[in-house]
């Protein structure tokens, strides 16, 4: 994207939609790598969503965000979900986006969005907010990150990966030091401020091709395994920052680090 608005609870949009199966538990890339196939595309005004899939008709329809005001449909219903094992209230978006999903999905699904009353607070370092992201509202990775990870799995005789591998919100240049993002702790850009929360800690989804919705493995996790491993488990690359200050994102600005950590 050219500009985003950046609110507190991320990118306008970004992770305010949540497909979730027949009980309420939320679909991600992790089970259903299908989903990467989607685009989903907000209309001028935030009125309608647009829904498209290789082999289906596109699926436009009205967005329902359950605040009872004149951007709504006026039969809003809530639904009771869970992502990682925590409950949450949300917004049904109706039958239409439903059968359109599990049809795309090969089993029954439903689209949901963040009621205006979601009140969740995010943990890390510096606490937040967000929709439905798995955590902080923000994710921050680097070229200069991806470039190493990139020549020692060159180095292992393997393709190199795309960035859209990790799905990063904001993408900097012109770090030459690898991993610079892990030891930022306050930024300014855009007139926006960020905290940093904490390290991305990497799953199964990056194993997905998001070109071809397969699975696509082992790497990267093979190679960052070798090098990128947490004392908590798992590995990492890239970081997770909550929103201070909210405002406009534009390609091209300055990312100020106004404060630095130790590690």
């Amino acid at each position: 994207m050219p500009e985003a608005e950046l609110t507190r609870a991320g990118l306008v949009h970004d992770r305010s939609f949540m497909v979730v199966g027949a009980e309420g538990v939320f679909r991600s890339q992790r089970t259903d790598p299908a989903l990467a196939l989607i685009r989903p595309g907000v209309g001028p005004g935030g009125t309608h969503l647009t829904l498209s899939a290789p082999g289906i008709e596109p699926l436009m329809c009205e967005i329902t965000y359950g605040s009872g005001g004149s951007g709504d449909s006026g039969s809003a219903v809530r639904a009771d979900v869970e992502m990682f094992g925590t409950p949450y209230r949300a917004v049904d978006q109706g039958e239409a986006a439903a059968d359109w999903l599990s049809e795309v999905l090969g089993a029954p699904s439903r689209l949901v969005r963040v009621p205006p009353e979601h009140d969740r607070v995010t943990d890390g370092l510096t606490p937040g907010t967000s929709g439905f992201a798995d955590s902080s509202p923000v994710h921050v990775l680097s070229l200069a990150s991806l470039d190493d990870l990139n020549s020692r799995i060159a180095a292992a005789g393997r393709a190199p990966l795309p960035m859209s591998r990790f799905r990063p919100n904001i993408v900097v240049d012109g770090w030459e030091e690898p991993q610079t993002e892990d030891r930022a702790r306050r930024i300014t850009v855009g007139g926006c401020e960020l905290g940093f929360a904490k390290l991305a800690i990497r799953c199964a989804v990056t194993l997905v091709d998001q070109l071809t919705g397969t699975k696509a493995g082992p790497e990267p996790l093979r190679t960052l395994a070798s090098y990128r491993r947490v004392p908590e488990g798992g590995v990492a690359f890239g970081s997770k920052f909550s929103v201070l200050e909210p405002g406009k994102l534009t390609v091209g600005d300055a990312f100020n680090v106004t404060a630095w950590g130790t590690d």
